[in-house]
């Protein structure tokens, strides 16, 4: 069976949310003001002119002065109704002329604080035990720190490869530098019974951000992109201690499954994005897209709108491609995709991401008894996916949302409450800073019955406390809004009815959902901007992620400046002693 053939792809298009269409349609009206100018517009691939031609140019007009902002006698902030992909600062009236330096903490404290940025926009995190001790990987790319956490209030940094940020940006140093077609891709990292070792699989993802801002006026970038002289797809190592030394090479695979055997520059697709969802088993999932047809997708600087692939672990030395998942409105030059693409409101607005940024999120592996995925697909909606047959993933169900550009407007699912409350949390989050963009809710959908996803709200909005020089976190600067609960997989249990989501200038808050009906944040820590260790242009993505350590109730807050470690009583006592259970996780003896 050929990817072309896969009955996923010819699935039935569910009609838009009625909410959806008419959003669109009011924004239609308006949006038409800041289009590219035709004399910069410069396509030369297929692909992207495929894309391009299904639509007009709808770029969302830049609002009006006073259409949005902070009401002075309220302090409440109305976000714009919608707006185009800004890196630029978007300042109004009451926004902060100056970085905020002080912090603030409720029902939390300040363990240990570390002043080591690996870079300050976005970093990924791993936990592995050996012998006892406990390390913690932070990296990005060519970016990589390894450190001794075992005792979480002196941590030891042990080994850097890349560069090192500061004051300054990037220190000139490379060192231990990768190969020009290598790098540290985002990991899962899990226990293989076979092996009895950890098995460590890395996402070799196409690079988008410093290469390519334009798709539409960057043809020489496209290019680049297609022809990327690294791996596409993902690597398997064998772990046999911390440190790279001690790593064996199993495998790689190309997600270009239709040409796995073509060199570096030759293999089409996105690779893998972000964390494969591997957890030990015999089975994996990614988030790719196979070739160059996947490209249906506004984003300017994204070439891809990527489905799932499940891949056969069984043999973590010789991986097998099983299936690829695609949903209506994704594949170009074909009819049905593009009616999809082209009934969706967001078509033309040249700003939302469409497809899988990450893989599917499954609360149980399918080995476990486990039936289905969720899938956050940007602006083509949720997915509810049953993977007991790996062979032939299937749709169970959709929800779309009303269009929230600019952001990503789904990018994440939490799981970790699902198998016992039958609820996940779908959110996105900002990519514009000064909240110029719609805000981007993290919603509660009901999925005790798979075949009929229900939203039943959203999670409250951060709000600042009563002595903060600002009435709401869009004053403060920078960008605001959720990102993520954390990895697919963290030491131990998470907890009930708790959701600590990182939400950048608003730093770590933790939600308390026992009450659906009334979801209320039980504690915070907002760390302070800090403007003698990140240059200017770094400073407002203040806090990019978080990591827990359940089975010692703490956690690692990951910003521009350096990383905090922090308890609260919403986790439970905290442990400064090395791990008494060895993490990644082991099966039980049965």
């Amino acid at each position: 069976m050929t990817i072309k053939n896969i009955s996923t792809f010819t699935k039935s298009i569910k009609p838009l949310l009625a909410s959806s269409i008419a959003l669109a349609l009011a924004l239609t009206n308006v949006a038409c003001a800041e289009k590219s100018n035709p004399k910069d517009i410069n396509i030369k691939d297929k692909w992207v002119a495929q894309s391009d031609s299904l639509s007009v140019d709808k770029t969302p007009v830049d609002p009006i002065k006073g259409s949005y902002g902070v009401n002075k006698k309220t302090g409440e902030f109305t976000h714009p109704v919608a707006t185009r992909d800004s890196h630029d600062r978007k300042p109004f009236d009451g926004i902060l002329d100056y970085w905020d330096t002080e912090q603030y903490i409720k029902n939390m404290t300040i363990e240990a604080y570390y002043p080591i940025t690996v870079e300050p926009f976005h970093t990924w995190q791993n936990i592995v035990d050996f012998d006892g001790r406990r390390y913690l990987y932070q990296y990005v790319r060519r970016d990589l720190k390894i450190f001794d956490i075992t005792n979480p209030k002196d941590a030891k940094l042990l080994l850097t490869r890349g560069h090192t940020w500061g004051a300054n940006g990037a220190d000139d140093v490379d060192q231990n530098p990768y190969d020009e077609t290598d790098m540290f891709g985002a990991a899962s990292i899990q226990f293989n019974e076979k092996l009895g070792k950890y098995v460590m699989v890395q996402s070799f993802e196409v690079r988008r951000f410093g290469l390519l801002k334009n798709k539409r006026t960057q043809p020489d970038k496209v290019e680049a992109i297609r022809k990327s002289n690294h791996l596409k797809g993902f690597k398997v190592y064998e772990m046999n201690g911390p440190l790279p030394k001690d790593w064996k090479l199993l495998a790689e695979r190309t997600t270009d499954v239709e040409h796995p055997d073509a060199p570096y520059g030759q293999q089409q697709g996105s690779g893998v994005r972000d964390i494969p969802a591997y957890f030990g088993g015999d089975t994996m999932y990614v988030a790719a897209a196979p070739d160059a047809s996947y490209s249906l997708t506004e984003y300017p600087n994204d070439l891809y709108s990527a489905g799932y692939q499940s891949w056969d672990m069984s043999d973590p030395a010789n991986p097998k491609f099983l299936d690829q998942l695609t949903v209506p409105g994704q594949i170009a030059f074909d009819p049905v995709h593009e009616a999809a693409f082209k009934e969706n409101p967001r078509a033309g607005n040249r700003t939302s991401w469409m497809g899988a940024r990450m893989s599917l999120f499954i609360p149980t592996p399918v080995e476990d008894g486990g039936k289905y995925g969720y899938a956050a697909m940007g602006g083509l909606g949720f997915y509810v996916v049953d993977i007991t047959d790996s062979k032939n993933l299937k749709v169970v169900s959709h929800m779309n949302f009303a269009p929230s550009v600019a952001g990503t407007e789904g990018d994440f699912i939490d799981v970790s409450q699902v198998e016992k409350t039958g609820i996940v949390y779908f959110s996105g989050y900002p990519l514009n800073e000064d909240c110029w963009e719609p805000y981007k809710d993290v919603h509660m959908i009901d999925v005790s019955n798979p075949t009929k996803p229900v939203k039943i709200g959203v999670l409250p909005r951060p709000k600042p406390p009563a002595d903060a020089k600002f009435a709401d976190f869009c004053q403060r600067r920078g960008s605001f809004g959720p990102k993520r609960t954390g990895y697919y997989t963290q030491p131990g249990e998470p907890k009930d009815n708790i959701l600590p989501f990182n939400f950048y200038n608003a730093g770590l808050q933790v939600f308390d959902v026992s009450d659906l009906k009334n979801p209320e944040i039980t504690a915070y820590f907002v760390p302070p901007f800090n403007t003698e260790r990140v240059v200017e242009y770094a400073r407002g993505n203040l806090s990019h992620s978080v990591y827990i350590e359940y089975d010692r109730n703490l956690f690692w807050l990951f910003t521009n400046h350096g990383i905090y470690v922090l308890s609260s009583p919403v986790l439970g006592e905290p442990s400064f002693k090395a791990p008494t259970t060895p993490w990644p996780a082991r099966k039980k003896a049965e």
